[in-house]
Parts: C-alpha cells; structure tokens; sequence
C-alpha cells in the first residue's frame, strides 16, 4: 500500500524539481498529481492500517499531536506526505506555515474559508482585527484542496464522520509564514505555540486556587487582572471566566481590563462569548453519533447567516431546507429532567404541557421560530403569552441565527 504513497510523492518531487523547488508552485504540483492519482481512489483504508501496524520499514515518524494519529507514509527532505485520522471532528480556525495540499481520503468535511481584517498587532504572538467568513464547502470523500502558506488562508475543518481521514502532501516549512495563527472569532488571532510558562502555570494555580474553593480567588483575579498586560490579562479572563460568573465576578473583571486596556478590550468580550458558543457545539459534537446532526452542528458553528445555513442543507439532501432541518432536529430531541431539549434550547417551564405532547410542540415551536409567519397546526391552541414563552427557549441560543430578521419599511419623503 505504501507503494501508492511512494510513487507519488516522486512524481511530486520530479515536477517541483523541473520547477526549480519553487514554493508558490508546490501547491499547485501536489494538485495536479492528486487529482491524476486520487488516494480515495487508490488506497484501501483498512490495509493501510494493517500494514502501518505490521511492517517494520515505515518513513521516520514525527512526534506532532497534529491528527489523531498522523501517520507519515512519505518522507523527503523537502516536504512529506501525511495520513491524519480524525475523531473529535473539529478543527481551530487556523493559518500554515507550509504549503501543499489536503484530499479527503474518506468521510466528508464542512470547509470555512476567512479573511483577518482591520489588523491591530497587539505584540508578535497576539493580534485584533475582524474575522470574516468568506465561504463554506462540503467537501466530500475525494475532494482535493490547496493549502497557501501565511495569512492569505485562514479555514477550518469541521469533520462530519468518525473517524474521517485526509491526506495532506505538504512543504515542511514556508519561509516568513510564521507564527502559525490561530484565530477565536470574531475578534483574536493568537500564537498556539508561543511557550509562555509562566501564564500557564499561573492559570494553573488559579484552578487549584478555584478547586479548592480559596475566598480571595476573585481579588487575586482582579489585582491580576489590573496589572497584566493585554496578552496575559485575556488569558486569565479566558480561563477563570466560568468560576468568575459563577462567583458574579464577571463584570468587575471585564471592566477592571477595560479600564486598563481602553478600546482595545471592546473586542474581547464577544470573543469569550463566542469561546463559549463554540465549546458547547464542539462537546455536542462528541456526543452525536448522526452524521447529519454533526452536519447540523456544523452549520451551526462555523456559517453566521440564516441563508447560508439553509442554502448549505438544501446542499446537503437536495430537499426543502426547513424539512430538512426538522428532520435532523428531531433525531436531536433528547429528554432532561422530565421535559425536552433541543441542544441548548430547552422546554420552558412556565408552559405546563403534558409531557408526551412536548416533543411535537417543541418541535413545531422550532418550525415556526425558523420560518415566521401564521403558527402551524400544533400550535394553534397556544394562546399569545404560551407562544411568547415557547419563542422565548431558542432565543439567545445557537438557534438564533436561523430566526428570520424582519425587515424595516422605508421612510417616505
């Protein structure tokens, strides 16, 4: 099997080496021998791993935690040629410092394409700006797509089966393409790697300050908060901020960094906000086997407008957008304590309703939350403050953004 990777990892080097090695070419190489000699087409997953397993002779192996595992099945000086299996199913919206290619040798993928805006460099490891979506794709089992080194390609991953499996044929490092941001919509691009020891062992002992219940935790976070720079004072916000709401510490915390940090630190609450969103829908995304509903999760987390979001289901079974959603939804349904939820929408408990026709009503209520317009059938019986509350369980939930925005009519002159 590894044969298959062998030969055309020396196709690749024989066209990049007529091509004088040049890196903005390599991209384009690696494309055109994959889609001559596609690894979906080719490689028998199941042998593959069996020979991995088996045959001694392998390609040195790195000790990267990229992929779960990464396999290395081609090595060269110049650049390699990697087999990463995934199982959690999401990747961090992410830059490259190297430059290649990725195939999805089997599963499917949902693909989110950003541009960094209005960039304010903070210091070399941490960055504001704007994080913009400019596309999303569903990528399915033996698509291709080039991988650009530096800022000009920002995405993300968000891998629909488990496990899914891609190749990436990839330079080993680009020239002044580092660090390798990666970017906490809407606002922060950070350094992952960025060896700072001394923050992460006071977070540390912050958590063990928490885990033992210490009553000067919120003064500590506070004098820390005052003091820090930007960079450390947004990770300890970061990480002490459930303890703090918890405490009801979160708003003295955020306006003593305000007050330290100005203008600046406008952009950081809707980027915890939207930390916490995502963390939610990647731990959801865990435990939901459905290949549809991890679709769904998908959609939820990575595409910002209603449209798109409809657009890309309608992609995705070729049938009415809203049906398809209901579908999906009600494989979601679950029961909690004694009622029903729809993620993190759950049944309110001022609208007493037997507990069998919940479900349905739910259900329905999503329906309408989604679409606008006359109530369905299932919802006629409801009188106007029982309809307000069954609209009031998918608001500020990762519902919201399928709710349709009314439009605002036009002044006359």
């Amino acid at each position: 099997m590894y044969s298959f990777f062998q030969e055309i990892g020396r196709e690749v080097l024989s066209r990049w080496h007529a091509r004088d090695f040049s890196l903005t070419e390599f991209p384009d190489i690696a494309l055109e021998v994959l889609k001559e000699r596609p690894p979906s087409a080719h490689v028998d997953l199941d042998a593959l791993t069996r020979d991995f397993l088996f045959e001694e002779d392998q390609p040195l192996q790195t000790s990267s935690g990229f992929g779960q595992p990464e396999l290395i099945v081609f090595d060269h000086p110049r650049f390699y040629i990697q087999v990463l299996f995934w199982l959690d199913g999401t990747t961090d919206i992410h830059q490259h410092e190297f430059s290649g290619v990725f195939h999805v040798l089997a599963g499917s993928s949902l693909h989110s394409v950003y541009q960094f805006e209005n960039v304010h460099p903070v210091n070399a490891h941490f960055r504001l700006g704007d994080l913009k979506l400019i596309d999303t794709q569903l990528l399915a089992t033996g698509r291709t797509e080039r991988i650009v080194s530096g800022a000009g390609h920002i995405h993300s991953l968000f891998h629909l089966e488990t496990p899914s499996v891609t190749v990436v044929v990839r330079t080993r490092c680009d020239p002044g393409t580092s660090p390798q941001f990666t970017y906490l919509p809407p606002h922060v691009a950070l350094d992952p790697v960025q060896d700072d020891a001394l923050t992460m062992r006071r977070k540390q002992l912050l958590d063990a300050l928490e885990r033992v219940g210490d009553p000067t935790y919120l003064e500590l976070v506070l004098e820390m908060i005052g003091r820090l720079d930007f960079e450390r004072g947004f990770f300890i916000l970061q990480n002490a901020m459930t303890h703090l709401r918890g405490l009801g510490g979160w708003v003295p915390a955020l306006e003593a960094f305000m007050l330290k940090h100005g203008e600046l630190a406008k952009k950081v609450v809707p980027t915890l906000e939207e930390i916490v969103k995502r963390d939610e829908l990647a731990s959801w995304r865990r435990s939901i086997e459905d290949v549809n509903g991890r679709f769904l999760l998908a959609l939820l987390m990575s595409v910002p407008t209603r449209e798109k979001i409809l657009e890309m289901l309608t992609q995705w079974s070729s049938e009415d957008a809203v049906e398809t959603l209901m579908a999906i939804a009600q494989e979601m349904l679950e029961a909690v304590d004694g009622s029903v939820a729809l993620l993190d929408a759950g049944w309110p408990f001022d609208l007493e309703m037997d507990e069998e026709d919940q479900p349905l009503v739910l259900l329905e209520g999503l329906r309408h939350f989604v679409t606008g317009g006359p109530p369905p059938e299932a919802l006629q019986d409801l009188n106007k403050n029982e309809m307000e509350l069954l609209m009031g369980s998918f608001r500020f939930t990762v519902w919201e953004v399928l709710r349709p925005q009314k439009s605002v009519p036009r002044k006359r002159r």
